[in-house]
């Protein structure tokens, strides 16, 4: 068991999950923490990250740390996805064997299923059929996570276990028009189609200056703003959004998620992960969800409704939907002893407050 001296150090620190991890340890009364920003520790460097271990000796490891995006980055970048995930688990994990640490909990994602997987996906499809071409690579790199742990465990005898959360969003979350997540980058377009339609050119300038998107910033004139934006499917009348807004998935607010990691990491051993009379020892993972799904396309009409937007949703139906279901089966993580609390109108509300906050805090600060 882990208490509250214990030193754990988070990779990723800064990022979407890291963060809230980081948090909600702190809540727990957990105080002997560890963080370094990338620029601090680039732990794509293995003697960087020797360096490290041998300097701080953590106890106890919390790998939130990966290269990440959405499906267009997932497409343009897949040398990227694969090279940089596998670096960053081998030179972690390698080293956490090595300093004798006594638990460690990676993250992986939901993307390691098959494409064709049954729904809801239960932990025993992984490896059962082909990937979704779009983001095989960072699939494969976080199967080889979450294997390393497992054969760790076999070899060595160490606790490392490994989660498998469904599509995050929430505080500190990327809002980056062309590499974040679906619900975030969402929430941007519909927040700035809205500002454009009600003429509110201090909050796109606001906006803007926060997070320039390809070089255009608060300081462009009109004309090139609104030349940008609609690059990116916004306008004044209407948001354009990728693909036909019929896949179906499932979202979970982050600081759920870190609450879910955290449970694992202090109350679950890798025993405690397959079943006792097993012959063969395999997917020892955990998914980590809500077992609820949605359509893009209501996800979308939510976050119009939370931000007032009067104008339109348009799909481009030339570009790919991705997967069309990525249901998780939560049974194991129930079984586990824990369950998830807010729902998707809450999130969303959460997170488009969120979201302003920021906005109004870095203009005031400018």
């Amino acid at each position: 068991m882990l208490d509250k001296s214990t030193k754990i150090y988070v990779a990723g620190h800064h990022g979407l999950v890291g963060s809230a991890i980081w948090n909600n340890l702190r809540q727990r009364g957990f105080t002997n923490l560890v963080g370094k920003s990338h620029k601090e520790l680039d732990l794509l460097d293995s003697v960087a990250v020797r360096n490290f271990f041998d300097a701080e000796q953590p106890e106890a490891v919390v790998l939130a740390a990966a290269h990440v995006g959405g499906i267009m980055a997932n497409l343009q970048y897949r040398a990227d996805f694969i090279y940089q995930n596998l670096q960053i688990q081998q030179n972690v994990i390698g080293e956490s064997y090595r300093h004798g640490v006594k638990k460690l909990l990676f993250l992986g994602s939901t993307c390691i299923y098959p494409r064709e997987a049954p729904q809801p996906m239960k932990e025993e499809s992984l490896l059962t059929s082909p990937l979704e071409y779009t983001n095989e690579p960072y699939a494969i790199a976080k199967i080889a996570g979450l294997k390393m742990c497992e054969s760790f465990n076999l070899q060595y005898g160490t606790n490392y276990i490994a989660v498998m959360p469904t599509n995050l969003y929430g505080p500190n979350d990327n809002f980056h028009l062309e590499n974040s997540h679906v619900l975030p980058a969402m929430i941007r377009k519909i927040h700035l189609a809205k500002c454009l339609n009600e003429s509110d050119w201090e909050a796109v300038r606001k906006d803007l200056n926060l997070r320039p998107v390809e070089g255009v910033n608060g300081n462009n004139s009109q004309e090139e703003i609104l030349d940008k934006l609609a690059k990116f499917g916004i306008t004044p009348e209407t948001v354009t959004l990728w693909g036909t807004g019929t896949p179906l998935r499932e979202f979970l607010w982050s600081e759920e998620m870190a609450d879910a990691s955290v449970h694992v990491l202090l109350n679950v051993d890798f025993k405690d992960t397959y079943a006792p009379d097993s012959k063969e020892i395999r997917n020892c993972h955990i998914n980590v969800g809500t077992g609820k799904e949605i359509s893009i396309k209501e996800v979308a009409e939510k976050i119009m409704k939370e931000i007032n937007f009067k104008g339109a949703l348009q799909w481009d139906t030339t570009k790919p939907d991705g997967t069309l279901r990525k249901l998780t089966d939560v049974s194991k993580l129930h079984g586990l002893g824990w369950h998830h609390k807010i729902e998707i109108d809450e999130g969303i509300h959460r997170l488009y407050e969120w979201y302003l906050k920021g906005i109004c805090i870095n203009h005031q600060g400018a």
